[in-house]
C-alpha cells in the first residue's frame, strides 16, 4: 500500500504556470488535494479525495469525513497531500479529527506550504467570498487519468456571497451562494483578502428548479478545533480593504499628519515669535536702563570733577601747591572717566541672542543610529496574514540592522532590504526613514515560479551579514533593484510601523527572544 501511494505520489509534472500575486492567488498557495487510497491484500479496492488548506507549513485542515476512512482503517488506507503547486506531493498522517465539527489534521512528512490565516473578525452579510478546493465534477470534465488527481495544480476558485450563520447540529455554519460540488470538502472560503472564514463542508440540493446554496464551517468552530488539537495557528481581525482602500486611507491619514504638524508647527512658531518679541523688548528695556545709569554716573562722576577741579583752583590761589595738585588731578581724572563712560554708552536697543541663525546640519537626512521600538500604524497598514507585534530594531553604522542585515539607502532617502528567504513562499521589503521615525514592511506573497526568480537574483550576489565594502554595497543595491523589478507592482501587504527611541536594554532582550 505505501509503495503504491509513493507511486502515485511521485507522478508529477515537470514544470506549473505562474499565477497572478493577488490575495486570492496568494490563498491559492495553501489550498491541497487530500488523497485517500484504501488497499486490500496489495490490491486497491478504494479511492478518495477532498480538498484542505494549510493553516501552518506541516499541517492542513479538511473536512473530517474526507479522511474518515483513514481514522476507521489505519493499516488499509494511506492518506496522501496533493499541493497546489510544485513538482512532489507528500504523505500525510491523522493527527485529530472531531466528526461533530467535521473537521480534521493532517501533518505532512516532509516538505513545506505557505501556511493561510483565518481572519476571526466580524463577516457582514452580504460580503464577498470565494470557495477554492477541487470540486469533482470539473476532475469528471478535466481528469484523463488517475495521475491527473496526484499532479499539483491550481485549485478552482468560485465566487459568492455570505447569507447568514445558522447553527446546524449544534455547529456554527456559514451560508453562502459560491458554488461548490464533492470535492471542495475540506477546502476554504476565504474573504477577498485570502484569510480563512470556514471550511466548505456541504451544499443544499437542488431539486425542483431550487438554488443551491453551501455550507461551511464557522471559523469560530476552525479555532476552537485547533485549539483543542493544541495546533497553533495564524489569524487577522482586521477589516479587509483593497490596496486602492488602503492607498486611499493611508494618504487621509498622511494629509490629516501632515495638517496636524503644520498647526503645531504654527502654533510654535506663534510661541517662539512671541517669546522673541517678549525677550527682544526686555532685552531693549534691560538695554535703556543700562544706558541712562552709565549717562547718570558719567554726569554724577563730571560734577564731582568740575568740584574737584574748581577746588584745585582755588587752592592755586591760596598758593597751597600740594593741595591744588591733589585736587586738580582728582577733578581732571573724574572728568576724564566721566567722558569715557559717556562715550561707552550702550546703544538704547539689543539683539536677542542665539536667534540669528540655525545650522542646517540637522535638516540634512542622516541614519538614525540606536535603537528604536516600532508600533504598527493600522491606520496606514493593510494587513492580511502577519502578526503585527512591536518590532525592535537596532541601526548601527552604514545601515547595519539588527547587527546581521545590510540595508541600502535609497533615491528616496529610505534605508532598505529585500528579504528573499529559502522556504517561505514570501518576498519582503523592509525600509526605514533616514530619522529612524518610520519603518514599513511590504509582503508579496508570490507563487513558485515567482519565488525561484527571486531566489535566483539573490543567488548571483550573496551577502551575508552587513558590510563597509564600497563594491559589496554597489552590488547589493544592484541585486536589490533586480528583485524588486520581478516582483508584482502591488505587494499583497504593507505594514506601516510608528518608531520611537527605546532603551538598548529593552530592543537587546526583544532581539534575542525572535
Amino acid at each position: 500500500m505505501t509503495r503504491f501511494l509513493a507511486l502515485l505520489l511521485a507522478l508529477l509534472p515537470l514544470a506549473l504556470p505562474a499565477r497572478a500575486a493577488d490575495d486570492i492567488s496568494a490563498a491559492s498557495r495553501s489550498v491541497v488535494r487530500v488523497v485517500t487510497v484504501a488497499m486490500v491484500e496489495g490490491e486497491v479496492v478504494g479511492f478518495g479525495h477532498g480538498s484542505g488548506i494549510a493553516i501552518s507549513p506541516t499541517r492542513i485542515v479538511t473536512n473530517a469525513h474526507v479522511v474518515e476512512s483513514a481514522a476507521r482503517y489505519p493499516g488499509n488506507v494511506a492518506l496522501g497531500v496533493v499541493p497546489s503547486e510544485g513538482q512532489k506531493s507528500f504523505a500525510g498522517r491523522l493527527i485529530a479529527i472531531d466528526t461533530a465539527r467535521d473537521l480534521a489534521l493532517v501533518e505532512i512528512t516532509e516538505g513545506r506550504l505557505p501556511a493561510a490565516a483565518i481572519y476571526t473578525g466580524p463577516l457582514d452579510a452580504g460580503a464577498d467570498v470565494v470557495a477554492l478546493g477541487y470540486p469533482g465534477n470539473v476532475d469528471l470534465a478535466t481528469a484523463r487519468s488517475a495521475n491527473d488527481y496526484i499532479t499539483p495544480r491550481t485549485p478552482t476558485r468560485s465566487e459568492g456571497n455570505f447569507s447568514n450563520m445558522q447553527t446546524v447540529d449544534g455547529v456554527a455554519m456559514l451560508i453562502h451562494t459560491a458554488k461548490i460540488s464533492r470535492g471542495n470538502s475540506g477546502g476554504p472560503l476565504v474573504d477577498q483578502c485570502g484569510r480563512i472564514v470556514g471550511i466548505n463542508t456541504a451544499i443544499t440540493r437542488a431539486d425542483d428548479g431550487d438554488s443551491p446554496f453551501a455550507f461551511a464551517i464557522a471559523g469560530r468552530e476552525l479555532t476552537r478545533f485547533l485549539a483543542d488539537a493544541g495546533q497553533q495557528y495564524g489569524s487577522v481581525g482586521t477589516t479587509c480593504l483593497s490596496m486602492a482602500e488602503a492607498d486611499a486611507r493611508e494618504r487621509a491619514a498622511i494629509e490629516a499628519e501632515a495638517r496636524a504638524d503644520a498647526e503645531a508647527d504654527a502654533a510654535k512658531n506663534a510661541a517662539a515669535k512671541l517669546d522673541r518679541e517678549l525677550r527682544a523688548a526686555r532685552a531693549a528695556e534691560e538695554a535703556l536702563e543700562a544706558r541712562e545709569n552709565r549717562i547718570a554716573l558719567a554726569g554724577v562722576l563730571f560734577v564731582i570733577g568740575a568740584l574737584a577741579a574748581g577746588a584745585g583752583l582755588m587752592f592755586y590761589g591760596q598758593k597751597n601747591m600740594r593741595n591744588a595738585k591733589i585736587a586738580g588731578g582728582v577733578g581732571a581724572a573724574l572728568i576724564l572717566a566721566a567722558a569715557i563712560l559717556f562715550a561707552t554708552r550702550p546703544d538704547a536697543y539689543a539683539e536677542v541672542a542665539g536667534e540669528a541663525k540655525k545650522s542646517s546640519a540637522a535638516d540634512a537626512p542622516q541614519l538614525a543610529e540606536g535603537s528604536l521600538l516600532c508600533t504598527i500604524r493600522p491606520d496606514r497598514s493593510r494587513i492580511t496574514v502577519s502578526s503585527t507585534t512591536d518590532v525592535p530594531i537596532r541601526i548601527g553604522v552604514g545601515g547595519c540592522v539588527n547587527g546581521r542585515t545590510q540595508y541600502t539607502r535609497g533615491a528616496d532617502d529610505r534605508w532598505q532590504r529585500i528579504l528573499v528567504p529559502n522556504e517561505e513562499a514570501t518576498v519582503t521589503v523592509a525600509s526605514i526613514d533616514a530619522a529612524g521615525r518610520e519603518y514599513r514592511v511590504e509582503r508579496y506573497l508570490l507563487d513558485a515560479a515567482t519565488m525561484a526568480r527571486a531566489r535566483d537574483i539573490r543567488a548571483a550576489s550573496p551577502i551575508k551579514g552587513c558590510t563597509a565594502d564600497p563594491e559589496a554595497l554597489v552590488s547589493l543595491a544592484a541585486q536589490q533593484d533586480a528583485i524588486r523589478g520581478a516582483l508584482p507592482p502591488v505587494p499583497n501587504e504593507r505594514l506601516v510601523y510608528r518608531c520611537q527611541r527605546a532603551s538598548g536594554a529593552a530592543v537587546e532582550g526583544a532581539l534575542a527572544g525572535e
